[in-house]
């Protein structure tokens, strides 16, 4: 452990046990558990494993010190849990009711988040997260968005990287070997079960002397890898984050809910979400072209009246996320606005503190009441925004300060979009975050606990549970040893032979002349996906890049050209091989869920010729479309398929690999006997673990 920052020191990779490939030297470690990723869920994980007898276990990431926990926030980073202080009444029951209305949820998951989130908050406490309490002693709380009480609290813009430390202060004091710049490859399974994961170690070079590859012979694997990050251009999740779910998809784990992303306003350079303090002190929306030009005000042209447009602004403060119901009058009008600009336009879109919208004097009468009052409370009814700013948040002026590339906000503008944030969904969990895989549970925003909307900082509570109940289920029904080294032979052999002969062509192709297009490629994905299926899609838009991502998908491991000198250009060969295949089952879930019916729900608007465009009106003006492109045409879901949930795979026939999808009804909130000596007598037995 290192004295100066108590973090963890990644361990050294043993050469010892080595497994012969085609004459390839693969190292194996082999350990009952492994996780993957060293965020606040991976980490939760592995000290609850080592809390529950099940010491056998190993830590891996592609960087240990990367990630969105560790690295991603915003103005008040939000924890949700259950009610800890004052008056007001809340149960359970109440809180998985919360979770479960959101739509297309699992009653299993939202009670199993709602019954330990009590539990797995106090125990961040006591690691040393200073969540905030009162001289009594009562964690006090606020309201978030989709929340009807106060069960939100926050240490600030870095509630989950205090979660991350703290917790890896305590897996560091346990003991638990970490190995870095590991790249998830390839799940090996065996009889429906996991057996082991092949990675790619990427500090180490393609030069013969050893193997860049490692193999995990393992029972169960616990996959905090966070979400599919890599798969949007424009994304505030932090650089360095990826995520592996397309390797989870290869290894035949199904997928749920992949296509309700969460999409919001964020800065740029850096990247950072502008919700909280950054919108509720009204700042000025601008515009420029491609160089910086022609700077102009667009909000004007679909939000005509200042009060209207200033009220709206404040409003995206607390109602950050891109939400498609806030869209036809509301403050997701917003992003709308900000989409065409950069999108549609092709256009800058920026955020200046240093002047009023409409370059004009601060009108605090012309604010909607709900404004008026929280900014006279703030005592902030006056002046510019960089200073209302200063006055609300210091410490959120200081943010952009601190970062690289900084941003002086007294002095200059600060660049934003509309970007990816969150997947909501993700990889299948049942009630123990175990997949349909055997052995493999995915925690974290790998996991798709989530349903369509969700309480502000619900994600971090989630994490914590499903790393809870997974450590949980492990150490009660999972401590067997791995499976014995010529069944692991047979089931990984072909799995890195396989990664062997992509690497071997990607090589030869670039020493035959071909150019590595790796970097190139990644970018091209990336972009298509942020302009063709991000929070504005059409049954075209998305049917053009479910064409693109399927011709990129057949041809790649044919074409693609790597440098073997090169560690990088190696790394994007399986990086982007991961990206594609995530892609091509999300792309191909979202043109099943418009064949389903599906309509504009959560963080995306579907465009529907038959739909209407948003309006506007204020006071005593009439309700009136806007002029906006017929993109953003939609018609609202109003929750009919709240009550069934899209589950995809990635079904191979042959060498081929075609995603399927299929929807099934969500399972109920389950009304288990609550007789206390009943549910004891159960206990006694297996700790009601099962």
């Amino acid at each position: 452990m290192n004295e100066q920052n108590h973090t963890l020191e990644p361990s050294p990779v043993p050469e010892s046990d080595l497994l012969d490939v085609g004459g390839a030297q693969i190292p194996v470690l082999t350990t009952n558990t492994l996780v993957v990723g060293t965020g606040s869920a991976g980490y939760c994980a592995a000290d609850r494993l080592w809390e529950f007898g099940q010491t056998d276990l190993i830590m891996v990431a592609d960087k240990v010190r990367a990630g969105a926990s560790r690295n991603a926030g915003s103005d008040k980073q939000t924890y949700y849990k259950l009610t800890l202080s004052g008056p007001e009444g809340d149960s359970v029951q109440e809180m998985a009711e919360t979770l479960f209305s959101g739509g297309a949820m699992d009653g299993d998951n939202a009670l199993a988040e709602a019954a330990l989130s009590a539990r797995a908050f106090l125990r961040l406490c006591d690691l040393g997260v200073p969540f905030p309490q009162n001289r009594y002693g009562e964690f006090i709380g606020y309201k978030t968005d989709h929340d009807p009480r106060r069960r939100a609290t926050s240490v600030g813009p870095y509630t989950s990287r205090s979660m991350v430390e703290n917790t890896e202060k305590k897996v560091a004091r346990n003991g638990t070997p970490v190995y870095d710049n590991c790249r998830v490859v390839d799940l090996i399974v065996r009889d429906g079960a996991i057996c082991g994961v092949l990675l790619l170690r990427t500090d180490v070079p393609h030069d013969g002397e050893r193997s860049p590859f490692l193999l995990v012979r393992t029972t169960n694997v616990v996959y905090a890898t966070g979400g599919p990050a890599g798969l949007y251009a424009t994304r505030v999740f932090p650089n360095g984050q990826w995520g592996a779910s397309g390797a989870a998809y290869r290894g035949g784990v199904h997928g749920k809910n992949v296509t309700e992303w969460q999409f919001g306003l964020a800065s740029i350079k850096p990247r950072w979400n502008v919700s909280g303090t950054y919108m509720q002190v009204i700042p000025r929306f601008v515009s420029t072209d491609a160089e910086g030009n022609d700077e102009r005000e667009f909000l004007t042209e679909g939000i005509e009246d200042l009060g209207r447009l200033m009220s709206l602004v404040f409003l995206k403060g607390y109602q950050w996320p891109f939400d498609v119901r806030k869209a036809r009058d509301g403050s997701s009008l917003i992003d709308l606005l900000v989409y065409r600009e950069t999108v549609l336009r092709g256009r800058r879109v920026f955020l200046d503190f240093r002047r009023n919208p409409v370059n004009m004097d601060f009108d605090p009468s012309l604010l909607s009441p709900e404004a008026y009052d929280y900014l006279q409370r703030a005592d902030v009814l006056f002046g510019t925004p960089i200073e209302r700013l200063r006055k609300m948040n210091e410490p959120a002026y200081q943010f952009y300060l601190d970062r690289n590339p900084y941003v002086d906000l007294e002095q200059e503008m600060l660049e934003v979009d509309v970007c990816a944030q969150h997947n909501n969904g993700g990889l299948v969990v049942d009630g123990w975050w175990q997949s349909n895989l055997t052995g493999f549970f995915p925690v974290g925003e790998a996991g798709g606990a989530h349903g369509v909307y969700r309480p502000g900082g619900s994600a971090l509570n989630s994490g914590q549970v499903g790393a809870t109940r997974a450590a949980q289920f492990i150490a009660a029904h999972r401590t067997a040893e791995p499976v014995g080294e010529e069944g692991f032979r047979a089931a990984a052999e072909p799995v890195v032979a396989d990664a062997l002969a992509l690497a071997e062509a990607a090589a030869r192709r670039a020493e035959h002349g071909a150019p590595d297009t790796t970097g190139e490629l990644l970018t091209e994905i990336q972009e298509m996906m942020s302009a063709k299926v991000g929070p504005v899609r059409s049954p075209e838009t998305i049917e053009e890049a479910r064409q693109q991502v399927a011709a990129w998908f057949e041809e790649y491991e044919q074409t693609i050209a790597a440098d073997r000198s090169s560690r990088r250009s190696m790394n994007r060969l399986f990086l982007i091989r991961d990206i594609l295949t995530t892609a091509h089952v999300y792309v191909n879930a979202m043109s099943d869920y418009v064949g389903h019916g599906g309509r504009s729900r959560g963080s995306v608007l579907y465009t529907d010729p038959a739909g209407d465009l948003p309006q506007v009106g204020y006071g005593e003006n009439p309700q009136r479309e806007l002029d906006l492109p017929e993109i953003f045409r939609f018609t609202l879901d109003e929750g009919a398929l709240d009550a069934e949930i899209q589950e995809v795979a990635l079904h191979r026939d042959g060498e081929q690999a075609a995603p399927r999808a299929w929807w099934r009804e969500r399972r109920p909130i389950p009304e288990d006997d609550d007789f206390f000596e009943n549910v004891w007598r159960e206990f006694r037995i297996d700790g009601n673990i099962r």
